[in-house]
């Protein structure tokens, strides 16, 4: 019996095996990971497949040899592409060198065609190949490394755009006595304010999630933001607040200045919109139908010209030039009345 209990009991090892571990469990009681799972990456990472594929092709060259560009690092932030720099950088590098194979086999298809089948010099094809070839990486690379300032400016134009609301909105819970960091952290939540909603949200992240002071996260909101009277209001809560004043009229006076500067934008857009208008009228209304006249006049009348040529003037103004200026001075407003209103 005594031989039994002791071999179906716990042995010396796992007694001492759990005494380690509830040994750990008590020092390791303080630090633990918030809302994940064994083997997960954090939420921030969600590079696509392509980005992935592209950061372990280029990535080890990026780190060699790239260097450290500040300026790409802000872009990205204020863009809030979820990137790196370098991750960027090796998305970019991979995108044109891929762009470049293709653009290199297409230009080599293209010139064994027009020297066998066209007939064409060799001058010529030469000079298509070399016109080919790299005018597409180079746009592409133009266009990925312009992309986050791109992305940049779109956010910083639709926080302008919705400054005043938020800034009513500010005040309203100042005057109710409310933290600054639950303010921003209400704010974070109000999905009508845009951009600014995303901007209250990383200030809520830094304050809540990575330990900064909510004066700190409000810095560093300031430095990354795009946009320049979001950051201007924002480097006041924290001068205001470190010199010992009071935030409540300092809300109240920002609510109001926006609120009058979004009056003056409105008036000087509805005249830009105006002045835009009779420009429609006299350039693609008026001047069109005075030239077809006067070129249908010039067609009929003898020695005003070859007919032929007349007639094919007069095609292209009817059916390229009017419709596309159309299109055009259309685009322009409807691009114009979609960036000033809310």
């Amino acid at each position: 019996m005594m031989a039994s209990r002791l071999s179906n009991g716990p042995s010396r090892q796992d007694v001492r095996k759990k005494r380690r571990m509830k040994a750990g469990q008590g020092q390791d009681a303080g630090s633990h990971d918030v809302g994940r799972s064994g083997g997960s990456a954090p939420k921030y990472i969600d590079l696509t497949r392509y980005q992935m594929f592209c950061w372990k092709v280029m990535g080890g060259a990026v780190v060699r040899r790239a260097k450290l560009d500040s300026r790409l690092e802000l872009q990205l932030q204020q863009a809030h592409v979820r990137m790196r720099a370098e991750e960027y950088t090796a998305y970019v590098w991979t995108t044109v060198l891929l762009v470049l194979l293709s653009s290199l086999a297409i230009g080599l298809l293209l010139a064994i065609a027009m020297l066998s089948m066209l007939q064409a010099p060799a001058e010529i094809v030469m000079m298509v190949s070399v016109l080919i070839i790299p005018l597409p990486p180079a746009i592409t690379l133009g266009m990925l490394m312009a992309m986050p300032s791109i992305k940049a400016k779109e956010r910083g134009r639709d926080i302008d755009k919705r400054i005043g609301p938020a800034m009513s909105f500010i005040s309203a819970m100042a005057s109710a006595d409310v933290n600054i960091d639950v303010i921003f952290k209400e704010l974070a939540r109000q999905d009508i304010y845009g951009e600014i909603k995303n901007e209250a949200e990383w200030i809520a992240r830094d304050n809540e999630l990575l330990g900064f002071d909510i004066l700190t996260a409000i810095g560093r909101a300031a430095q990354r933001t795009p946009s320049v009277k979001f950051q201007e209001f924002l480097q006041g809560v924290v001068t205001i607040s470190t010199s010992g004043g009071r935030l409540k009229p300092y809300f109240l006076q920002k609510a109001e200045q926006f609120e009058k500067e979004g009056k003056l934008a409105m008036r000087s857009q509805l005249e830009t919109i105006g002045l835009m208008a009779e420009t429609f009228v006299t350039v693609v209304v008026a001047f069109p139908l005075f030239l077809v006249v006067i070129m249908a006049i010039m067609a009929i009348i003898p020695g005003g010209g070859s007919p032929a040529l007349t007639m094919f003037l007069l095609e292209v103004v009817i059916v390229v030039i009017v419709p596309f200026s159309q299109f055009g001075f259309i685009f322009l407003i409807w691009n114009t009345t979609k960036e000033s209103s809310f």
